[in-house]
């Protein structure tokens, strides 16, 4: 049992293995009491005006499990392992550099809606945004919700908004996780390839230092379903989107 476990970790490409560990260390580290919670927190006078630079970074990570909390924390997990490993090794695949400032993007984005907004956990919105990039990039695949209730993937985010509205009264989280992937969507894909404008955001070279491509990963990034092709977006014409994944499923 202990190897099957070993081997299912070991298997997990190598960014989202980090995201997943420090989601799970955190809030135990919390759960625990090695570490109060209220260090974990984004807090904006803390964060601001006492220079407690760590709050972005362990806010993204922490998240307070009780009796109340821990069945939406297990789903979590169980999302952001999913849809981040299935964006890690299919558009992203031997790119662990691009996949990486895809990450950072998002969490600056929301460390700074939440500074302005008081939202001190950024869990639930950072595990949405990815999850909602996967999702257009595999818009037309049908995934399986509860009760065997199956639909496109562009509508999944739309779904656990209005489950989370329905079972704990909540729902603005994913909606700022959904604006979040949509705006990195937009200009990392749509922007430039179907409306043929420039490459707003690039990964910085830094990263490629630390992270260097892999040789047999699927290049560039991709075309948008149904894209308008455009003249200077004639490299992009070889490129496709990540394989599809239905949820729940094997």
């Amino acid at each position: 049992m202990s190897n099957d476990i070993g081997d299912w970790y070991r298997s997990i490409p190598q960014i989202s293995k980090y995201w997943f560990t420090a989601s799970i260390v955190l809030p135990l580290i919390g759960k625990l009491g090695l570490l109060s919670p209220i260090h974990m927190i984004l807090h904006y006078d803390w964060f601001i005006h006492h220079f407690q630079l760590w709050r972005p970074v362990t806010a993204l990570f922490y998240y307070p499990i009780s009796p109340n909390t821990g069945f939406h924390y297990l789903i979590n997990l169980y999302f952001l392992y999913s849809y981040s490993t299935r964006l890690e090794t299919g558009v992203f695949d031997g790119r662990p550099a691009d996949y990486l400032f895809m990450l950072i993007f998002n969490w600056i984005i929301l460390v700074i809606i939440g500074l302005l907004a008081e939202i001190m956990l950024l869990m639930d919105p950072m595990i949405l945004s990815v999850l909602y990039i996967w999702c257009q990039l595999n818009r037309d695949q049908i995934v399986q919700f509860w009760f065997g209730t199956q639909f496109k993937a562009m509508y999944l985010p739309w779904v656990l908004v209005g489950f989370n509205m329905i079972i704990r009264g909540g729902g603005l989280m994913e909606l700022i996780g959904i604006f979040v992937g949509h705006l990195y969507f937009f200009l990392m894909f749509k922007y430039p390839i179907d409306f043929g404008g420039m490459r707003l955001l690039h990964t910085p070279q830094i990263l490629y230092k630390y992270f260097p491509n892999r040789r047999g990963g699927v290049s560039g990034f991709g075309q948008a379903p149904e894209a308008r092709r455009q003249p200077d977006a004639v490299d992009n014409r070889r490129h496709r989107w990540g394989t599809g994944f239905q949820l729940g499923g094997n």
